[in-house]
């Protein structure tokens, strides 16, 4: 992995938003707003954006597989080549939600995997013109600047948790032993905003349910080499081709990620 990989990639996705994602941005019709299941939105953008960051990364490295969320959800097979030698892994807007409705945060986000381990992450929100990106053991780094994860430094430390695909059961789980320990914060919906949150000292703590891999591959590896820690509950790295597998913990530093664990445990 080499610089220029990044700024290739960085070069791509500034590209892509320019001549998709941002003239696209509080510009569209109703009928290029869809829902692919309840609560679940593509928008147009959505879709050329993939197809153009799929077409750039394929002249980037021609020998990788290419996942993105749109052909997955249109092929569910293609799920299966997160686990090849190499795999472009595509989430060609993050946070739809909100770029369907007109707000920010959205971003771009993509990560290149080996046998299923992500070696390198990349996020840009191009309405804020800042990219995060990480290579494998080289730490992580904001608009070329490297930086340290820092908590908040609050008392109680600040939790931001999704409990939008959690059962019943685990949403009572999460009020009774996180909420009383923790100020609540208000989640992003948006995970291209909310592994920046972790290390540049918004919130300290976060708790996930679904982890799928375009969501999670690029800002797992970021804030793990940024000194916070993201894992499974048990303690386990995050993998790419851990399709149905659910759950994880991301965090300011390991000391706020053990103390949730626990808590979690109870």
């Amino acid at each position: 992995m080499s610089t220029a990989l990044t700024a290739e990639v960085h070069a791509l996705m500034q590209r892509v938003s320019e001549a998709v994602v941002l003239p696209r941005y509080q510009s569209l019709a109703t009928h290029e707003i869809v829902e692919k299941s309840p609560g679940d939105l593509v928008t147009v953008a959505d879709r050329e954006s993939e197809a153009m960051l799929a077409e750039g990364l394929a002249k980037i490295l021609p020998e990788a597989a290419i996942v993105g969320e749109e052909a997955v959800h249109a092929d569910p097979s293609l799920s299966d080549r997160l686990g090849d030698a190499l795999c472009w892994i595509i989430d060609p807007i993050d946070g739809t939600r909100n770029f369907a409705a007109g707000r920010p945060p959205f971003g771009l986000m993509i990560a290149l995997a080996e046998n299923g381990v992500t070696q390198a992450g990349w996020i840009y929100d191009p309405l804020q013109q800042r990219f995060c990106h990480t290579i494998f053991g080289r730490g992580a780094f904001v608009n070329g600047e490297r930086i340290a994860a820092r908590a908040t430094g609050e008392t109680p430390p600040v939790a931001a948790i999704s409990m939008i695909y959690m059962d019943d059961a685990k949403r009572e789980d999460v009020k009774t032993n996180l909420a009383p320990f923790y100020r609540l914060a208000d989640i992003p919906y948006c995970a291209a905003e909310q592994y920046p949150r972790l290390a540049l000292g918004v919130n300290d703590v976060s708790v996930f349910e679904r982890t799928l891999a375009w969501d999670h591959a690029a800002g797992a590896l970021w804030l793990n080499e940024a000194g916070g820690k993201c894992a499974r509950p048990d303690g386990s790295p995050y993998r790419v081709d851990e399709w149905g597998r659910k759950g994880m913990i991301a965090a300011a530093s390991p000391a706020l990620w053990e103390e949730l664990a626990a808590r979690i445990g109870n």
